[in-house]
């Protein structure tokens, strides 16, 4: 399976004969295995030209872009290699029903919350008291289904995630209080953890939305909008509990991160360079950590899940399977 490749330094990143080269700011070069690389995280300054983009389109290589902050800035989204009308009609018609809409709304936060529950369960079955949190969380889960709209939706969904993050303090060591999710600008390290961390789920759902006919701007939860691929937040909420959160409770209480992880900046609290390089690391292990796959009887990788998960939506929407989202089962 082809990888990601991270830059954490400032230089420049171009084109060379038939490969990629980065030259850091000391002029130091190095080549990159073009044809190992599925996609390019730049998390520094870097100079770059129209010959690399055109490269990298031709290859299908996504760059994503974070800025000083690290704070997710955007992709180089190459031009689609899998184009397909016929499925690009069926998911606007899709969307352009509300009652289409809606099922497929409903489908995503159903697995969300189902995978939601399977954390809180996971740690009351290590000596953590959450049985509370999870009788309130199912009854929320009961009433997806009788929701009439998505706006009605989303506030089911906002209730069972405000339950959910009131109950990290008991997850997490007992030292660190999150107390409520703040996003712009978050202002203690586990807001800050989650929207790095999500933003790289994120953008690990449009590389593998790339990989298929999907078109990663047509949603159904999330409505689309400009400068955002809206598909990516409606798959990224499934996979968010399983990959992220999972990910931020071990750093957390492996005590991998800590205070020391972070600065204070104006924008508010920053992951040093080390803490972010560490994150990314773990990430990528986990990516390619696999389980029994229950429905094709063969091991699958995290990564490799979320592309399963394009393909089921792609054939609901042309008909032949009804969708259901991916639900922990551990």
């Amino acid at each position: 399976m082809d990888g990601s490749y991270y830059i954490y330094s400032n230089g420049k990143l171009s084109r060379k004969d038939n490969t990629l080269q980065f030259t850091d700011s000391k002029g130091e070069k190095r080549d990159l295995p073009v044809e190992q690389i599925e996609d390019i995280y730049i998390m520094s300054e870097m100079s770059l030209n129209t010959k690399l983009l055109n490269f990298l389109a031709q290859k299908g290589i996504i760059l994503h872009v974070f800025n000083y902050y690290q704070f997710y800035a955007g992709s180089f989204y190459p031009r689609e290699q899998l184009l397909a009308g016929r499925l690009l009609v069926k998911q606007v018609e899709c969307y352009s029903d509300p009652e289409k809409r809606l099922e497929l709304a409903k489908k995503f936060i159903q697995a969300a919350s189902s995978n939601i529950y399977r954390n809180l369960r996971y740690y009351n079955g290590r000596g953590k008291d959450l049985e509370l949190p999870m009788k309130q969380i199912e009854h929320y889960r009961k009433q997806i289904d009788s929701q009439k709209n998505i706006k009605e939706l989303m506030g089911i969904e906002g209730n069972i995630r405000k339950i959910y993050y009131h109950e990290w303090d008991t997850i997490i060591d007992p030292d660190i209080q999150f107390e409520k999710r703040v996003m712009h600008p978050p202002d203690n390290r586990i807001n800050s953890l989650i929207s790095f961390v999500n933003s790289l789920i994120y953008t690990k759902v449009l590389t593998e939305l790339y990989r298929t006919q999907l078109n990663p701007t047509i949603s159904y939860l999330h409505e689309p909008g400009t400068r955002r691929f809206s598909l990516c937040l409606d798959i990224a909420e499934i996979f968010k509990p399983l990959i992220g959160d999972r990910l931020i409770f071990s750093l957390l209480n492996r005590k991998q991160i800590t205070d020391g992880s972070f600065m204070n900046d104006m924008e508010g609290l920053k992951l040093k360079k080390e803490a972010s390089q560490l994150i990314l690391g773990e990430l990528d292990e986990r990516m390619k950590k696999t389980i029994k796959h229950r429905d094709l009887g063969k091991s699958v990788s995290y990564q490799y899940l979320i592309r399963l998960e394009a393909y089921k939506l792609i054939k609901h929407l042309i008909g032949e399977k009804e969708y259901h989202g991916f639900e922990m089962w551990w």
